[in-house]
């Protein structure tokens, strides 16, 4: 349903069919305006997009969705998504040899059993828990008001060990924020901390571009267009790449961050972080289960790993496993990088193993994730009405996440319908 006769004489046309503008559709279909929805692409999802490659799933970078989240609850059929979880916890690369961290909260008996596990001392442990109670606190709006410091700052201000911060909260909000200083507002880390904790981690079963897909099929046929590139946005009118100009009553641009800084006068592009993952194939699993793996030493390229079919089977053939290993940034050349990544998860998985993993892919995303420090969330809600029928939404309008990318779609169209008087 995705395509079909375009929607003659849009309201409201909006650019972009990635999360946001799904979601910006999406509501405003819902209240009866008529949408025409235009992708540059050969499929909707933007950022979060998943590809069949060889009988594989290979999502577009190493993505989760994280069941707690507010607008994916009003928004998405989870059911529906079939999910697939990860453990609460992480296997961390320590010493010489892969150590266990579970969920306290959720699995004390678990957790007493890895006391003694050199990733971090008891007080740690503790910590963890005082953590959980200072994020869930309150009201989750609350948590965008509180005083900021940087990530890094106020996980030292918990008192924290310098083992427990290096072998294991580093690599891990390091792998969420995509920036191992952490840098990041802690706002984003008591709101990411919030989710997990409420929540799980984890995958649809056939990969993330599914919750792209499920919106999309939501929408009246004819309403998405893709194969449609936007060259340009005046007023209530934008130019398409062949020359066609066209004309409604209010335009959404809904595009990543950077397109939207190119199409919008005065609109900042902001900050991006980089991403590289590299996908391997492996004749069987390196961990059994659905773990998490991070780099607990930081003496390589990658910072954590995911055996994506033992989250979900439907990620990779019977038989096969995927691997997928995540890399901060995108600065070697792929061929120096996969030795380098080969050789530090030779460490880990062990030489004769990981020779036998063959690469199916690596993805390079220079431009993945909007940068989050303390300038940005000073404003967590950034306007998304520009001027009287113009609007723009995007993770870049609220936070650097899958909700965000959702809630600032729905406050997208919520301003639309303000102006239209609907």
């Amino acid at each position: 349903m995705w395509e079909g006769h375009q929607v003659t004489n849009p309201e409201v046309i909006v650019v972009g069919a990635g999360l946001a503008g799904l979601a910006c559709a999406r509501a405003l279909r819902q209240s009866r305006v008529r949408v025409q929805l235009l992708e540059a692409g050969d499929a909707p999802g933007g950022r979060v997009r998943t590809d069949a490659h060889e009988g594989f799933l290979l999502d577009r970078g190493f993505q989760v969705y994280l069941t707690a989240y507010p607008e994916g609850r009003r928004v998405l059929d989870l059911e529906a998504l079939s999910l697939r979880a990860f453990h609460p916890g992480a296997r961390v690369w320590r010493g010489g040899k892969l150590r266990t961290l579970v969920d306290p909260a959720r699995h004390p008996l678990q957790a007493l059993g890895h006391l003694f596990e050199p990733v971090g001392d008891l007080g740690d442990k503790l910590r963890v828990l005082e953590l959980r109670q200072q994020a869930g606190s309150g009201e989750l709006e609350d948590v965008w008001h509180r005083p900021q410091r940087t990530s890094l700052r106020y996980l030292r201000d918990l008192g924290f060990s310098d083992a427990m911060l290096e072998a294991f909260l580093r690599p891990f909000f390091a792998g969420v924020f995509l920036e191992r200083p952490l840098e990041t507002s802690s706002r984003m880390l008591e709101f990411v901390f919030r989710m997990f904790a409420t929540g799980h981690a984890a995958v649809p079963a056939r990969g993330m571009g599914a919750i792209a897909e499920q919106l999309a099929t939501q929408l009246p046929a004819g309403t998405l267009r893709m194969h449609v590139p936007v060259t340009e946005v005046w007023g209530h009118r934008v130019r398409l790449e062949d020359g066609e100009a066209l004309r409604a009553d209010a335009v959404v641009v809904a595009t990543d961050p950077r397109t939207a800084s190119g199409l919008l006068l005065g609109m900042p592009e902001p900050a991006m972080h980089a991403v590289t993952c590299l996908y391997f194939a492996a004749p069987e699993p390196p961990v059994e289960g659905p773990w998490l793996v991070l780099d607990g030493e930081g003496h390589g390229p990658v910072n954590h790993v995911a055996v994506m079919s033992e989250v979900s089977p439907d990620y990779a053939p019977r038989g096969q496993a995927l691997i997928c290993a995540t890399v901060l940034g995108a600065t070697l050349d792929e061929g120096t990088l996969e030795a380098r990544a080969r050789a530090q998860l030779a460490e880990w998985f062990g030489s004769s193993a990981v020779s036998a993993w063959r690469l199916l892919r690596t993805d390079v995303i220079p431009h993945a994730l909007p940068a989050q420090p303390l300038s940005i969330l000073h404003e967590p809600h950034r306007p998304v009405r520009l001027s009287p029928g113009l609007y723009v939404c995007g993770d870049h309008r609220d936070n650097a996440s899958i909700d965000g990318a959702l809630t600032s779609g729905r406050r997208a169209a919520e301003a639309v319908l303000r102006d239209l008087g609907r």
